[in-house]
């Protein structure tokens, strides 16, 4: 099936259709998950929550745009949940002093496989992987970020800027 008969059929709730679906869309989806949590449990926990929910929302896919963008929305928003509920920017402060990451650390994390660098990123703690992969793998705004977490644009920016110092960190250890 190609993708609009695979959306018709998730539709219209053909379980093949919705297998297929599954099995095309599972693996980058559990790495979505795993961006936000580092417990593989706790993502397929959220990778079953987030295909639900794409099932039972399926008719609001109007058609425009990338599907598999319209998915990735869904589970971003259902790892933003789970991490909601164990609040984990509970202790996020405010920075008015940061460092930029040095251009030592911006060679050594070209030469870093993808893997490499999604275990350190996986390292980080809860609160500072969140807003580091909310902007700087999501693409989303500072602004954005803060309206999603309810948190301000100046807090979202210090957590952003202090995962990236302690990224840095753990890259200089690895040398």
């Amino acid at each position: 099936m190609n993708e609009k008969q695979l959306i018709e059929g998730c539709r219209k709730g053909n379980r093949l259709a919705q297998k297929e679906l599954y099995d095309t869309y599972s693996r980058k989806m559990m790495g979505v998950c795993l961006r936000y949590v580092s417990d593989r449990e706790t993502a397929q926990d959220i990778l079953q929550d987030g295909f639900v929910k794409v099932f039972t929302s399926m008719g609001s896919y109007a058609g425009i745009g990338s599907f598999e963008g319209w998915m990735r929305k869904i589970f971003v928003n259902c790892a933003l949940e789970f991490l909601r509920k164990i609040d984990v920017l509970r202790d996020a402060v405010e920075l008015d002093y940061t460092n930029e990451i040095s251009g030592h650390a911006h060679s050594v994390i070209a030469e870093m496989s993808a893997n490499e660098l999604m275990k350190v990123v996986q390292e980080l703690p809860a609160g500072f992987r969140t807003i580091f992969n909310m902007f700087a793998i999501e693409g989303f705004s500072h602004k954005e970020i803060s309206e999603m977490l309810s948190i301000t644009e100046s807090t979202s920016r210090s957590q952003y800027t202090r995962a990236k110092q302690l990224l840095q960190r753990k890259i200089n250890d690895l040398l």
